[in-house]
């Protein structure tokens, strides 16, 4: 039987709509994940966005020898089958599918070795980049004037300018299963988990799903790729970029913005396997050094949340604290 869909609003973030910002906040408080319009005020041009998704596919369906020159290393390259478990606590295996992560640049410079494809397309890897990250402050500046904080509280502690942080570009592959894997064994592409940072901007593809969220009664739902439901009958109206909100942003709003566990399975109602999924992520997070406390807004004082902030031995975490800690249990690896 097939999942509930979730009920994920899409909000146009354009000048023309007065209330985005208040839009936004609700729908963070209430679920975790929103829609955006992906229109010029988004500035993700539909395609900018299908050249990464051809670069993604012909990278993960290249010769094995040419994903092993770059390794998986500080959170950057190449992650193989089942490297990862997202939640080992309940897996019997590790995510099955591919992963490309891909850190910051220096201008179009990137700061990690990169394979082909991706190595003759530079250019065009750091624009994506560079845009969705701009899209991310711009949606943190609308989180600030909805919150009645200082329009920067956000933007300032993502500035790439001042230093380091944890933001991934992740290009994802999950292939259907062989028909040797067990029945028992086939649902889960990747385990259930909240994501580590701030924002974060999932791009997908018509008629891949498998996405799910967790409610608040425990119980998954679906999430829609084509929310509006038009892409049969306007193939050229861009899909909508989903976003989900990090641990970091829940952290410092004492838990009034959700970050919510999510998962990816095989579409109960595909054929046996499933069919090849592509998606790309962008996990935006703050500087490493930027200190998890609550934001001085009202609205965040008068919540009655209970993750005020982030202390270990009496010392307040910084974000790389945070991420250390979640990659060490991915990995299964000591902070």
């Amino acid at each position: 039987m097939a999942k509930p869909s979730a009920q994920i609003p899409v909000i146009d973030i354009s000048p023309a709509n007065a209330h985005a910002a208040t839009q936004l906040l609700d729908a963070a408080a209430n679920n975790g994940f929103v829609f955006i319009e992906n229109n010029a005020a988004a500035a993700m041009p539909p395609t900018a966005v299908g050249n990464m998704f051809d670069l993604s596919k012909q990278f993960f369906q290249s010769p094995i020898e040419n994903k092993q020159e770059c390794p998986t290393q500080n959170n950057r390259g190449w992650v193989s089958m089942q490297q990862e478990t997202l939640d080992p606590g309940n897996q019997k295996r590790g995510d099955f599918k591919e992963a490309f992560n891909l850190g910051e640049f220096s201008g179009s410079t990137p700061n990690q070795p990169l394979p082909e494809p991706l190595s003759t397309h530079v250019d065009t890897v750091a624009g994506f980049s560079h845009s969705c990250h701009a899209l991310c402050n711009k949606l943190l500046q609308l989180f600030a004037e909805a919150l009645e904080i200082p329009s920067d509280w956000f933007s300032s502690r993502h500035d790439q300018s001042k230093g380091a942080s944890g933001s991934i570009m992740r290009l994802l592959y999950y292939p259907s299963v062989p028909d040797s894997l067990g029945q028992d064994e086939d649902d889960i592409r990747a385990g259930a988990h909240s994501d580590y940072g701030t924002l974060t901007l999932l791009f997908q593809l018509p008629g891949q799903p498998g996405l799910e969220i967790k409610t608040p009664a425990g119980t998954w739902e679906s999430v829609p790729v084509d929310p509006h439901g038009t892409l049969s009958t306007d193939p050229s109206k861009p899909l909508p970029i989903l976003v989900n909100i990090g641990d970091l942003l829940a952290y410092w709003t004492n838990g009034l913005l959700k970050s919510t566990v999510h998962r990816v399975i095989f579409p109960k109602d595909a054929k046996r396997g499933g069919e090849d999924r592509y998606s790309m992520a962008y996990f935006c997070h703050p500087l490493d050094d930027a200190e998890l406390i609550p934001v001085p807004s009202k609205r965040v004082e008068q919540y009655e949340g209970g993750v005020e902030g982030v202390k270990k031995g009496g010392k307040t975490l910084t974000a790389k604290d945070h991420l250390l800690e979640r990659l060490a249990a991915t990995y299964g690896t000591k902070a």
